[in-house]
């Protein structure tokens, strides 16, 4: 009796394994888009946003389990639909003048930097906007990154929301928000990136947020001059520019932006800028040595802001290893100042914070790229 033949099962492709839903990133949700996001997604009622939006924002809530006067149900389905996105403190770094450098990782991978800088009347935060910078600004050291992605909404909200956590437990308060003060002159051009900064703005003043004061925000450009109207129109916090120079070979030679919008163009779009009464634009100067501080510099700079609301920060540069400036002398730096006091133009020197802990932007972010990036 013969062997029954085996009959050959026919090949089978595997299956392909469907994509995992993309998550909402809630945190980086305005108050509205976060309301129809419950009620569309998850059939919530509205007054569970509010819920919700209190925990990320005014709490600073990273995760859905720690909402507890939300029903575990809801928690589940969030955890299904939703995610907050975190920050990793990866680094650390403390200065004699109180100053603190965060240096946090994203979930990609990149690094960005926060600067925690107290003072007797306000305790200040420097915010990133984006990883890098397009800019390429030659004595900033972002600059040297170029442009990684920009930041969430989400990502920028939750510096603040990270160092009012870490403001509390250092010096054991109880307030929710320490923080009194909102500079966005870290890491990147926040107007090149305006969408998401927008939004986090909003996030940041919101009653039901952080409920910082317009009064107590400042956003600082390099001069993007046609995002200046729509920031002027769409958003009410403060202005800075970031002008460096007194002539616009000068700032071409270290600004590159300045190339596109120079000097008379960004200075025609900060008249047109809508002020509230009482209000000046900053402009913030960058003193480097033998560069742009002559008495020369000074009399220029004061002829520029003549008809323009303005005060002067002049800052000491942090140098930056490799780039190629020294910093102002002190005394150079008080003549400087005089000559546009005498003009009745408000000038002050800017407290260099930071000094000893590699406090200029950058400098910590560009030492974690450069590792992430390093071939093993």
């Amino acid at each position: 009796m013969s062997e029954p033949t085996a009959t050959a099962l026919p090949v089978t492709e595997p299956l392909p394994v469907p994509a995992p839903a993309k998550l909402t990133d809630v945190a980086s949700l305005s108050r509205e888009k976060l309301a129809l996001f419950l009620s569309e997604q998850l059939g919530e009622r509205p007054f569970r946003a509010a819920q919700l939006y209190r925990w990320l924002h005014q709490r600073g809530a990273t995760s859905f389990d720690e909402m507890t006067d939300l029903s575990k149900t809801l928690r589940e389905k969030l955890k299904v639909k939703a995610e907050i996105v975190p920050l990793e403190k990866d680094l650390e770094q403390r200065s004699i003048d109180g100053t603190i450098k965060y240096r946090f990782k994203t979930r990609d991978g990149r690094f960005i930097e926060s600067v925690y800088m107290p003072a007797e009347d306000r305790k200040t935060l420097c915010v990133s906007t984006q990883v890098g910078c397009a800019m390429a600004c030659s004595f900033c050291m972002t600059g040297t990154l170029g442009l990684k992605r920009n930041l969430t909404a989400g990502e920028i909200v939750a510096q603040v929301h990270a160092v009012n956590r870490e403001v509390r437990r250092n010096e054991n308060l109880e307030t929710l928000r320490p923080l009194t003060n909102l500079v966005f002159m870290g890491m990147g051009e926040p107007l090149h990136n305006f969408e998401n900064l927008k939004t986090a703005l909003a996030i940041l003043q919101s009653e039901e947020g952080p409920n910082f004061s317009h009064r107590h925000i400042t956003v600082s450009t390099v001069g993007l001059v046609p995002m200046i109207e729509r920031f002027g129109q769409e958003t009410d916090v403060k202005l800075a520019i970031s002008l460096n120079a007194s002539t616009d070979e000068q700032r071409s030679q270290t600004m590159p932006v300045n190339r596109k919008w120079n000097i008379a163009a960004l200075l025609d779009a900060c008249r047109k800028f809508p002020l509230r009464q009482g209000r000046r634009i900053t402009f913030e100067y960058v003193l480097l040595k033998g560069f742009n501080d002559s008495d020369a510099d000074a009399h220029r700079l004061k002829e520029l802001l003549r008809d323009i609301p303005a005060k002067v920060n002049l800052i000491p540069y942090n140098e930056n290893p490799g780039l190629g400036f020294q910093t102002t002398g002190e005394e150079r730096a008080e003549e400087f100042r005089a000559i546009l006091a005498e003009a009745h133009v408000a000038a002050y020197i800017r407290r260099n914070r930071g000094r000893d802990i590699a406090g200029a932007c950058g400098q910590l972010a560009n030492r974690g790229e450069a590792a992430a990036e390093a071939p093993t």
